[in-house]
């Protein structure tokens, strides 16, 4: 029986949380270009300072992770969490306290 690529125990998703100070201008500073730099590697703004991203495959997954790492702030608390495709599938988001289904991916074209 031949596994899909892209099944629900495959795919991953990266969540990146952080605490960056924006108390002078160069915090300010260094949390606009971490934040533009999460951005322009695919990540999305899922609440005020938690990105995540869609990732075919923890391989994929890893090269995200290391490019966020490799961008990370002087100053600041940074975590980032990886989980599966069927993990996230069971989380539960609210919005004003009611239940708000989980936004499908935006399309992530994969070059070879």
């Amino acid at each position: 029986m031949l596994i899909s690529q892209f099944n629900k125990y495959r795919v991953m998703w990266i969540l990146l949380f952080f605490d960056l100070p924006t108390a002078t201008k160069t915090d300010t500073k260094n949390y606009r270009k971490f934040v533009k730099h999460l951005e322009a590697d695919g990540f999305s703004r899922f609440q005020w300072s938690v990105f995540l991203r869609h990732c075919p495959s923890m391989d994929n997954a890893s090269v995200h992770i290391r490019r966020a790492e490799s961008k990370l702030p002087p100053k600041g608390h940074v975590c980032i969490m990886h989980l599966t495709d069927k993990q996230f599938s069971m989380s539960k988001v609210f919005f004003s306290g009611k239940k708000e289904k989980t936004k499908a991916p935006t399309q992530q074209l994969e070059l070879f």
